[in-house]
């Protein structure tokens, strides 16, 4: 996931050969099968967590990788080159409910749920976003309420990346008042506990191989060892949760614009009009030379702001400005590639219609691009 002239680390360049022969090998094959039904794909899930693409960034005592960020988004790029879709999922499972836990888990509840994330035994789903509260997050009503050991939770959540299929979620719930930023708390709930089930699953624009679905709790008894961190601090650690997420969602776009890119250079070389390939055409190489500039510099932001996250730097500013500029030279490059296609790029014979209906999730998802502004903008102005 490079268009760069610095050329990769050895260990990032070994990374990313594993993960694109991984995705041609196992996904490149039934990418449309796989969107037209849209079906997820668990047992792919199983298989990737065996060659550590869940737990990319859980130490090797819980069974995962123990790699950083650099790795972390090379790996999501080059899966979301061949299928944003399963991009997203990986995405998700990694850095928002493995990484919750991993984050603010205890030393007892990593032991229990790290290793099944990280080995991809389990697939994870994390809730935050409900049916009328999404960037309003302190709004939510979904609620848990105090019984002794125990909390019941009552509401929905939605938009819910595994919420059907996920073994485990991370859950944010109110367990005080409203808009209060510290009236929410974070739980672990197990697919099985009873009260907690899956409910209307998203007929999606794109990304329709990554699952999404409603998660509903129905006087739903969690015990208070479930919980992540203290009570009240929900909210918090959701927010730093989300700089990570961002980064991802930055990785997700770059790979799914490099795709289109990819794609484009290809079909501008052996599509002849007029006597000749159309990269010749001014027209066209323009396009491809905004392509390849848009996508480097998108590159360079996303790696900026994983190596902070790998100093363990604040990056809320960096996070936000490299998830809202390639989410949005996503969407562009994508448009522009079908216009590269032309006729054929409207059709799902060729890949990059494909491409330009995933990206437009990556403007909207773990933060909208205004959101994204809002961020940026506070923090300059702090």
């Amino acid at each position: 996931m490079t268009t760069t002239a610095e050329p990769m680390p050895d260990n990032l360049q070994l990374i990313r050969e594993s993960a694109r022969d991984f995705a041609e090998t196992h996904i490149r094959p039934h990418v449309m099968e796989w969107d037209e039904a849209q079906f997820f794909p668990m047992d792919l899930f199983h298989k990737m967590g065996e060659h550590g693409f869940l737990g990319v960034l859980v130490p090797e005592a819980y069974h995962g990788a123990g790699l950083g960020y650099q790795e972390y988004i090379t790996i999501i790029g080059e899966i979301a080159k061949v299928c944003g879709s399963i991009g997203l999922s990986v995405a998700a499972h990694n850095s928002l409910c493995t990484n919750h836990i991993l984050s603010f888990g205890t030393e007892e509840q990593k032991q229990k749920y790290l290793p099944l994330l990280a080995t991809g035994k389990w697939v994870g789903a994390w809730g935050l976003t409900e049916p009328n509260t999404g960037s309003d997050a302190g709004r939510m009503q979904c609620v848990a309420r105090r019984d002794g050991d125990y909390y019941i939770i009552n509401g929905n959540k939605s938009w819910i990346t595994h919420g059907i299929s996920g073994h485990v979620a991370v859950v944010i719930v109110r367990t005080g008042e409203l808009l209060d930023s510290r009236g929410m708390t974070a739980f672990i709930v197990e697919r099985d506990t009873p009260g907690f089930r899956g409910g209307k699953k998203e007929n999606k624009l794109g990304m329709r191989a990554s699952e999404t679905a409603e998660l509903i709790f129905d006087n739903c008894r969690i015990h208070k060892n479930q919980m992540l961190g203290q009570e009240g601090e929900g909210f918090i650690q959701a927010m730093k949760i989300l700089d990570g997420g961002r980064i991802s969602i930055a990785a997700l776009a770059l790979g799914i614009a490099q795709g289109a890119y990819e794609a484009s250079v290809k079909y501008a070389k052996e599509r002849e009009q007029f006597g000749q390939p159309i990269a010749n055409f001014q027209a066209i190489s323009f396009k491809l030379a905004d392509m390849a500039t848009k996508i480097s510099a998108a590159e360079l932001l996303t790696r900026h702001a994983a190596d902070l996250k790998n100093a363990h730097a604040k990056c809320t500013r960096e996070a936000a400005i490299a998830k809202y500029y390639a989410s949005e030279i996503s969407v562009e490059i994508s448009t522009d590639a079908i216009q590269i296609h032309g006729g054929y790029g409207y059709t799902k014979d060729f890949p990059v219609e494909k491409f330009y209906r995933d990206s437009k999730l990556c403007t909207i998802g773990e933060g909208t691009s205004e959101i994204q502004k809002l961020v940026i903008a506070r923090e300059v102005l702090k």
